[in-house]
Order: C-alpha cells, then structure tokens, then sequence
C-alpha cells in the first residue's frame, strides 16, 4: 500500500533523529579506534595538536613521553609493542629507529605530495613534519652585522666570544653533521677546533642559557634552534629579557643556505593500530595540524603555502640549506667522533 506523504515525513525524521546521534558518537572518537605515539616531544606541546585529530577523526591518541631510549624501547618490545607512531625532535632519533629495525616503509601519496623530498627517508622510512633551523644568536649590543656563515663561526675575530651547549647535543650534532657534509671530513675538524678556539666558557647549558650568558656579557654570539629564542621572546616571561638583549641571525653555509632540522615521524614495524598510525601521519601535514606546529610551537612547517609565526618570520627571509636531511643523518657519528676527537666539551 502506498505511503501518504506524510507518513514519509515521518519516518524520514525518525532516520534522521537515529543518526544524529550516531554522528555524534562518531566525533568522540570511541568507535573510531585509537592510536599509540610514543614521543620525545613535550606533552604540552603536543596536546593541541593530539586534541586536534581527535575532534576531526574521533581516533583517540594515547601516548608515551620520554627524553631518550624510545627507540630501545620498541626494539625490545619486538612485535608485542604497541606503538603505532615515533614522533621525534631530531633526524638523529630518526636514523636510530631505521637502524634499529623498527620502522616501516609507509607507502602515502598525501605524504609524498606534501613533504619536500629533502625532507623524508629515501626508502619512505620516515618523514619530517615540521622543521627548525639552528641558527646564532648576537648580542644587539656589541654585534653589528645581521649576516654570517657558519663558517664564519671559526674565525679568530670571534676568539672569545662565542657561547654554546655541548658538542653531543642533539641539535650541535646534527649542525655539526652538516658541516662534515659540506666541506669534508677534514676540514669540519679544522673548523671545529676554530670554534672551540673562539667559545666563552665551556659548552653548558641549553640554547637559552646561551642567550642567558650573551644578555649578561659573558659572550658576544651563540648558537641555538629559531624556537628556543621566541618561546623566550612571546611566552617565558622570566626570560624575556634574555631575548630583548639579543637577536637572531640566520647563517648559512657559503654558496648553500641555512642548517635545518626536523620534527619527524615513524610508523611502527609492528603498529597495532596500522591504519590509524597512517592517518595520524598524514594529518599531522594537513593545513590544521601545521598551523598549530607554527603558531604553537614556533616551528616552520613542512607543508607549502603555511606561513610561519611572525615572530619567526621576523628572523628574515629563510633560504633553507638545500642538503638532504638524510645526507646529515649518514655523518652522525663522524660528527660525535670529532667532537671528542678535539675535545670540544673540555
């Protein structure tokens, strides 16, 4: 028998108010699934954007923070580990996961689209989703120029002047990479015993200390990541003075451009929640997970056509080194040999 129009109506809002409800349910996230990252970033530094994901894809995120050893810790884990994703702060971390054997090769058109090819694995082992550069910072009062190179850094002229954290950090370590890289393994030794000719006082501290001791007079130059100097300058008001005393110049290598490093991410040789990992993966380069590593986090996003904080912007116009970040990553461990080879941190 027919339905009158109005019977139709009816049932058509009953199907309605059932789904309603659905849709909600759907925006939790609890049938949506979950997906385990273990991370070395700062978990308020990650919340937004985990808080993000979740909202737009009702996939929960749980994770597990640590300072070091998360690749061990998969490692040993073996196929039971549950992680799905390593995000780390720096292309070493990366390389260690490759080299453990932890990480899969993810196959993404979104990614391959996104991610500038000097800024994944050859092998898609993993792939940046953000980036910082490692950069000087001078005082505004006894420094003139606004330009230098890193080579520059070893000039006699700087003897005595120049404050940094040691040699086997993470970030000196990956710019010291970069130097092997471009001049030979000879001459970065060269150059590294110049610039431990020129430092202040023994390498200590973080970047921030760095900008610390060039705001009290102790050095005139130092190094440190582009972040460190706006999380001081915007958010940290017990060392805003520390910025205010300083400012930052973008180096770069002669004929090249200036050091970068990146926020990476892998996904798990064994990840439980496969699918979920990838999704993660892929919209952490999405428009919205971008602006957040730029606004947030003080980061320079990966994806083209995102602009960078102001603040980061007001560095001046970035001419990013075009070396492959993988290429910095193969000299490593030549790099942390030299370092003790001249005694850097002594």
């Amino acid at each position: 028998m027919p339905t009158s129009p109005r019977l139709r109506s009816c049932v058509l809002a009953a199907v309605a108010a059932i789904a309603a409800p659905a849709a909600a349910v759907a925006q939790t996230g609890t049938p949506a699934g979950e997906v385990n990252v273990y991370t070395y970033r700062e978990a308020k530094l990650v919340a937004p954007l985990f808080e993000a994901f979740t909202k737009d894809t009702g996939i929960k995120v749980n994770t597990i923070s640590a300072s070091s050893g998360l690749e061990q810790r998969i490692a040993t884990e073996g196929a039971n580990s549950p992680a799905d994703v390593l995000l780390t702060v720096d292309i070493g971390r990366l390389k260690e996961a490759v080299d453990r054997g932890v990480a899969q090769p993810i196959t993404s058109e979104v990614l391959d689209k996104v991610v500038p090819a000097q800024y994944r694995d050859p092998n898609r082992l993993w792939y940046a989703v953000s980036a910082r550069a490692r950069v000087v910072y001078a005082s505004k009062a006894r420094v003139a120029q606004n330009e230098i190179t890193y080579e520059e850094l070893a000039d006699p002229k700087w003897k005595g002047r120049v404050c940094i954290r040691s040699g086997q950090n993470i970030y000196n370590n990956a710019l010291f990479a970069a130097v092997i890289a471009h001049l030979g393994e000879a001459k970065a030794e060269e150059w590294l015993k110049g610039l431990k000719a020129n430092l202040a006082q023994k390498p200590s501290g973080g970047d921030r200390e760095v900008a610390r001791d060039i705001a009290a007079g102790k050095c005139d130059i130092g190094v440190g990541n582009t972040y460190y100097w706006a999380l001081m300058s915007e958010r940290e008001p017990d060392k805003k003075a520390w910025a205010e005393a300083t400012k930052v110049i973008l180096p770069t290598f002669k004929g090249a451009g200036t050091h970068m490093n990146i926020s990476g991410v892998i996904l798990a040789k064994h990840a439980p929640n496969k699918a979920n990992g990838l999704k993660l993966i892929e919209w952490l380069v999405g428009e919205q997970a971008q602006k957040i590593y730029a606004d947030m986090n003080f980061e320079y996003p990966i994806r083209p056509g995102v602009t960078a904080h102001p603040v980061i912007s007001g560095y001046g116009e970035l001419a990013a080194d075009p070396l492959p970040i993988a290429t910095i990553a193969e000299n490593k461990k030549a790099a942390a040999t030299l370092v003790d080879k001249v005694g850097f941190d002594n």
